[in-house]
């Protein structure tokens, strides 16, 4: 198995990543008689998938020092918007496109290919300090996060607690995190007017660190980097951990990750290199930084699907 000199903390503490420097996309033989590529591969999306990208960039820029790699963080449904505008090569998502978003795609002109990266646990997280809130079901995260005119207290969902207004911080509406948490959890009502909102998932861990009152949710990974300031809340008596995600008992709060590639950039020597490159470790990757990779078969059936866009 490879052996990774990225430390994921810094990964999960960086919002994007730039590595490498060159000009347009061209190739030449190594000393060593390895194919050096030169050139410029760009991404944009999830917050959640950026983990898993940023560090196999670094990692990358060992292989292929010459190209440059950028991946933005703008969220996936940002993401998706850099994508149709043509400004990226891929896009990270924490959920599937949506009907809007392949119908723009297509009226762009863009054909693209989905692949599928590594599986996630949305996980609900409280301050360490926090020491009432150990299991909450999904009727408790509705009643919670549903605005409905109220103000909100802890007392509410359990008389034993305190009687303190519960301070809610949430992904931003661009998020597929936030996405996701409304199908499954809001089942598309209006979340808490209260919430602070925010693209950037470290706003979050840094918000409901300081707060005990403070309740949150993001990707599985940026839980694990802070597990020592942060509790997980159990949903429905089930703990996110590695092994209930990957079984998906931890339910409905497990969910897969993708990268989205054009197919015109696919055909580019070095971006391809890239994807192949991703694709080829992102489940190594992804376990590195706390997430699930996804089945041996499953990762066969994706450098395929890749190896068809190349001409």
């Amino acid at each position: 198995m490879k052996s990774w000199k990225f430390v994921m903390a810094s990964t999960i503490l960086g919002s994007s990543v730039l590595l490498g420097a060159c000009g347009g996309n061209t190739a030449q033989q190594g000393n060593s008689g390895e194919t050096q590529l030169s050139g410029s591969v760009s991404g944009d999306g999830s917050s959640t998938v950026a983990p898993i990208l940023e560090g196999i960039v670094e990692e990358y820029a060992g292989v292929q020092p010459n190209v440059q790699v950028t991946v933005g963080v703008s969220g996936t449904g940002g993401g998706f918007e850099k994508f149709k505008q043509g400004a990226t090569d891929f896009t990270n998502a924490s959920r599937p496109i949506k009907e809007e978003e392949a119908k723009s795609l297509e009226e762009a002109g863009i054909d693209y290919t989905e692949f599928l990266l590594a599986y996630d646990g949305l996980t609900v997280v409280v301050s360490k300090e926090n020491d009432w809130v150990e299991d909450l079901t999904v009727e408790d995260l509705k009643k919670l996060w549903v605005e409905d005119g109220t103000t909100k207290k802890w007392s509410d969902i359990n008389p034993e607690w305190p009687d303190e207004e519960v301070v809610f911080y949430s992904p931003g509406s661009d998020s597929g995190t936030f996405d996701y948490f409304n199908e499954v959890i809001l089942e598309e009502e209006d979340l808490v007017k209260s919430a602070t909102l925010s693209e950037d998932d470290n706003v979050l861990v840094q918000g409901i660190q300081a707060d005990p009152n403070a309740i949150g949710f993001f990707g599985f990974a940026y839980y694990a980097a802070n597990e020592d300031t942060l509790k997980a809340v159990k949903i429905g008596g089930i703990e996110p951990t590695h092994d209930t995600i990957a079984s998906g008992e931890y339910s409905p709060l497990s969910r897969p990750l993708f990268l989205y590639a054009k197919n015109e950039s696919a055909q580019d020597e070095v971006v391809y290199d890239f994807l192949e490159y991703t694709l080829e470790n992102a489940g190594e990757m992804a376990e590195a930084v706390g997430y699930v990779a996804p089945p041996e078969e499953e990762h066969d059936k994706e450098l395929k699907e890749l190896e068809t866009l190349k001409q």
